[in-house]
């Protein structure tokens, strides 16, 4: 949804800077920079988010029957949307607890239990399938991942077909270079040297 990305733009939730990359942790440089947290702050935002998504699932996996939350940032988003499809929601530790039970489930996760789990922002998607990973050894059936954003990159696609695992987003990286052409956040020739970030990430250097 292309008003979505102009809404991310619009809060300053993805910054757009091929003149100036950021650097992200894993030192690859990059002109986009995006913190969907910001999201939580707005909450006619949020709650198009969360209607957005929640019409997603509806649409691909009617069977859902649990919606989970990758801690941290996909915890308030998953609430939301399980609120919007009256699911029952749990939420994924990034590791288990060092004391009491050690859980790194939060909330009843049923055996068997049809599941789908909400990200803020899916990049390669590594972090979203390590929470995948930890449902399914609770025995929940993980059907689908759905998210705020993707940047589009290959690494994604591959990485969720080897879990043979679909994921929708409600908005990515080529709605957003739209958007932010159409509202003059960055000009026509700026848009190829992002597009050419999106294709080779890791030996991108900038404009």
């Amino acid at each position: 949804m292309e008003t979505i990305a102009k809404d991310l733009l619009d809060i300053k939730a993805v910054k757009l800077s091929p003149q100036a990359p950021f650097t992200w942790a894993s030192g690859i440089k990059s002109p986009i920079y995006c913190d969907n947290r910001l999201t939580i702050s707005y909450p006619a935002i949020r709650k198009a988010i969360a209607k957005g998504i929640a019409a997603l699932i509806k649409e691909k996996w009617p069977q859902a029957e649990v919606i989970a939350g990758t801690a941290t940032a996909g915890i308030p988003h998953a609430a939301w949307i399980a609120a919007e499809l009256d699911l029952p929601m749990v939420y994924v530790r990034s590791k288990p607890k060092d004391h009491g039970r050690g859980k790194q489930i939060e909330g009843v996760l049923p055996a068997g239990a049809k599941t789908i789990l909400i990200d803020d922002l899916i990049s390669t998607g590594g972090s979203v399938l390590k929470a995948v990973a930890a449902a399914r050894n609770e025995g929940a059936d993980v059907i689908g991942v759905a998210g705020i954003f993707s940047y589009q990159l290959a690494a994604v696609t591959e990485n969720f077909a080897k879990e043979k695992l679909e994921f929708v987003t409600l908005t990515n990286y080529g709605e957003l270079l739209d958007a932010a052409i159409k509202a003059d956040y960055v000009s026509a020739d700026q848009r190829s040297v992002l597009e050419q970030w999106r294709q080779d990430p890791a030996h991108w250097t900038g404009a």
